[in-house]
């Protein structure tokens, strides 16, 4: 991508780790990557309003890619079973694939990537790699799902995708990634990265709470107080990104929903999935984004700055609860306000 002068936007280089001290998280908080993450889950929120995964979407030839990268990574994962080993959960065989998935992952990134955003492959590639858990650990948490995040946002700063391509992000390549993930958790037996046991809002996930409750918010099939039903679990799981995340627990979790998901249970009481997404997104700021533990994994490069935003700007608050007027082509993405 080009600045109005024709000189490329961003001097693309590796990203790297800057969050270096509890002191430096005021400077993530007043920062344009953490504005830029804040609207970025907004503005999905707002594209997400109203859709189904049953819907027909149209897909950009790089989103195409990327899942077929994905799928490319679930092979590796069904080439490489785990081993047998007394330890029940880490799996090592992880560490092999996980070996396999940083031998391919930056071919698979520059062959998705336009001839003229090539250059950019090798600073998305360290946030796509880091997407997936953490080898050492054999673990997996909100912060690897937040570089998945970064992924995504650096395709839409770059234009290599743009906003009419907002619901395809959520509906397929997000839920390509998802599911992934979740085959990675289980095949591997993953261990939790930062879990804070029943209190947390899932072992694993954040955002597909966020932007799956903002599908629901208008004109939702269910009520909030249903979502934790059997029934209701069973008819919407495929169709709506916040009822396949209650499917999920229900099959990996034992016991009574109230016990080992007590916040989602909490939830349930909520009378709006409006106010449900908004207040999500609340708590992914006070549990996700102002941790130290969490962010000083957050790597930072060319697209995704520490740079400070301009003071005054305020954090992007989305609407929910109608659907927005389609007020002609859609522009490129300002996910922090200017």
């Amino acid at each position: 991508m080009a600045s109005p002068d024709g000189s490329p936007k961003f001097a693309y280089k590796l990203p790297e780790k800057l969050i270096k001290n509890a002191m430096d998280m005021a400077r993530w908080e007043q920062s344009e990557a953490y504005y830029d993450l804040l609207g970025f889950i907004s503005t999905m929120c707002v594209a997400l309003q109203a859709t189904k995964q049953s819907q027909s979407v149209e897909i950009n030839p790089v989103i195409q890619k990327l899942i077929d990268a994905l799928k490319r990574l679930e092979q590796l994962a069904i080439e490489t079973p785990p081993v047998d080993q007394p330890a029940r959960f880490g799996n090592v065989a992880y560490k092999t694939w996980f070996q396999k998935m940083q031998n391919e992952s930056l071919d698979l990134i520059t062959g998705a990537l336009p001839d003229n955003l090539k250059d950019a492959a090798p600073e998305l590639n360290l946030y796509f790699v880091e997407s997936f858990g953490n080898a050492t650990r054999i673990d997996y948490g909100t912060g690897h799902e937040l570089s998945f995040l970064m992924f995504l946002m650096c395709l839409f700063k770059i234009e290599a995708i743009d906003r009419k391509d907002e619901v395809a992000v959520g509906l397929r390549l997000f839920h390509q990634y998802l599911n992934f993930v979740r085959k990675l958790q289980v095949t591997y037996r993953m261990e939790p990265a930062g879990s804070h046991g029943v209190w947390s809002l899932d072992d694993f996930q954040f955002v597909p709470f966020i932007w799956g409750s903002a599908q629901l918010a208008v004109n939702s099939p269910i009520d909030p107080a249903k979502f934790v039903e059997d029934e209701t679990i069973d008819e919407y799981r495929k169709e709506f990104l916040f009822i396949g995340c209650i499917d999920y627990i229900r099959q990996v979790k034992t016991g009574h929903f109230a016990e080992h998901s007590n916040q989602l249970w909490s939830i349930s009481a909520v009378p709006s999935w409006a106010k449900i997404s908004t207040g999500l997104i609340k708590m992914y700021q006070k549990e996700v984004l102002s941790k130290f533990p969490v962010i000083q994994h957050v790597y930072f490069g060319s697209i995704l700055t520490l740079n400070p935003v301009k003071p005054g700007t305020k954090l992007p608050n989305p609407r929910l609860g109608q659907l927005p007027r389609q007020m002609g082509p859609p522009a490129p993405p300002k996910f922090a306000p200017e």
